[in-house]
C-alpha cells in the first residue's frame, strides 16, 4: 500500500501529515527521521501524525525532524487544524485539539480554514514546569552561560520549554551559535527551544528561533509565544504584540492570567505519493 502525506506550512515551518487512518506505517524515530531529511527523503520540519482517534476526542502527535516527540507546536497544531477541515473531520468553527503538552483550542477564522485562533494554554515561569535545574523559583532574567558567553535569560514553559533572551541586535548565526549550547545546556534536563529577542515597539518584537530537536526555523507558533509572554512579563511591551519571525507574523496576545492565543495563516501545499521504493526503506526502519 502506498503512503500518501499532505504538506502544509505556517510562515515557512514547513509539515507532513500523516494520517494513520489512510495509511498503513507503524512512525518511529528513524522512519521518521528519513522522511525529514532534506537530501535523502522528503525533507520537513516534522511530522503530523493524526488524527489520532480516541474517546475523549482527536489528538496529533508531533514528531521533531530528529525522530524525537515534541509537547507542543503552534505552526504545528495550526496546520493540523487545517488538515483537519480539509479531510472533513471537523466541521464546526471551534473544537478543542490533544497534544502531548496539552489541550489547545481552535477557532476558524475564515471559510476554508487557512487563517485561525489558538488558545495556546497558560505560560509559566517557575522552574519546575518548565523544567530548569536548581531550587524552584521563577525564572526571570537569570545569567545563563552558553558557549562561554554570559546571557540574561528569562525561561518559561507554553506545554513546552523555552529561553528567551533580550538582545539589541538579533540575526540567524547568533541564534545558532547560542542554540548550538543552550539546547544542551546543563540548566535544562529536557532540552529546550531558544528564542532571541529583539524590541522594535510597545507592540511589536522580533525573534529569531533554535528549536530543539530541529534546529534553526523560520517560525515558531509557542516560539512566538513564548517570546511575548517573555517581554510583558518584563515590562517591555503590552500584552498584545505582532511577533515578527523571518518566515512571517503572528499576533499574539497574553491575558491577566497568562493564558496565550495565538492568530496566524497556515497554507496547504501538495498532496505527496511516495515511491515503493522509499515506502519500502521507511517499512525496514
Amino acid at each position: 500500500m502506498k503512503i500518501t502525506l499532505e504538506r502544509y506550512h505556517g510562515l515557512g515551518n514547513d509539515y507532513v501529515v500523516y494520517d494513520p487512518g489512510k495509511n498503513e506505517l507503524q512512525l518511529n524515530t528513524e522512519n521518521v527521521k528519513m522522511i525529514c531529511n532534506r537530501n535523502l527523503g522528503l525533507g520537513s520540519d516534522g511530522v503530523l501524525e493524526g488524527p489520532i482517534l480516541g474517546e475523549d476526542g482527536l489528538s496529533v502527535r508531533i514528531w521533531n525532524p530528529d525522530g524525537s516527540i515534541a509537547e507542543k507546536s503552534g505552526n504545528g497544531v495550526r496546520i493540523f487544524a487545517k488538515y483537519l477541515k480539509d479531510a472533513g473531520y471537523v466541521q464546526k468553527k471551534t473544537f478543542t485539539l490533544k497534544t502531548d503538552g496539552g489541550d489547545v483550542e481552535i477557532v476558524y477564522l475564515n471559510e476554508d480554514g487557512s487563517r485561525l485562533r489558538v488558545s495556546m494554554g497558560k505560560l509559566s515561569f517557575w522552574s519546575d514546569d518548565i523544567p530548569v535545574t536548581g531550587e524552584r523559583r521563577e525564572v526571570i532574567n537569570e545569567d545563563m552561560v552558553f558557549g562561554r558567553t554570559l546571557y540574561p535569560a528569562t525561561c518559561v514553559s507554553i506545554g513546552n520549554p523555552h529561553c528567551v533572551i533580550p538582545m539589541r541586535e538579533i540575526s540567524e548565526p547568533l541564534v545558532c551559535k547560542i542554540g548550538n549550547y543552550s539546547e544542551v545546556a546543563r540548566y535544562f534536563p529536557n532540552r529546550i527551544n531558544t528564542q532571541i529577542m529583539k524590541v522594535i515597539d510597545q507592540e511589536n518584537i522580533a525573534i529569531e528561533i533554535f528549536e530543539r530537536g530541529a534546529g534553526y526555523t523560520l517560525a515558531s507558533g509557542t516560539g512566538a509565544c513564548a517570546a511575548a509572554g517573555v517581554a510583558y512579563k518584563l515590562g517591555l511591551t503590552n500584552s498584545k504584540v505582532v511577533v515578527h519571525m523571518p518566515g512571517g507574523e503572528l499576533m499574539v496576545e497574553v491575558t491577566e492570567d497568562w493564558e496565550v492565543y495565538m492568530t496566524g495563516d497556515v497554507f496547504y501545499v501538495a498532496k505527496i505519493c511516495l515511491s515503493n521504493e522509499f515506502t519500502e526503506k521507511l517499512r525496514a526502519l
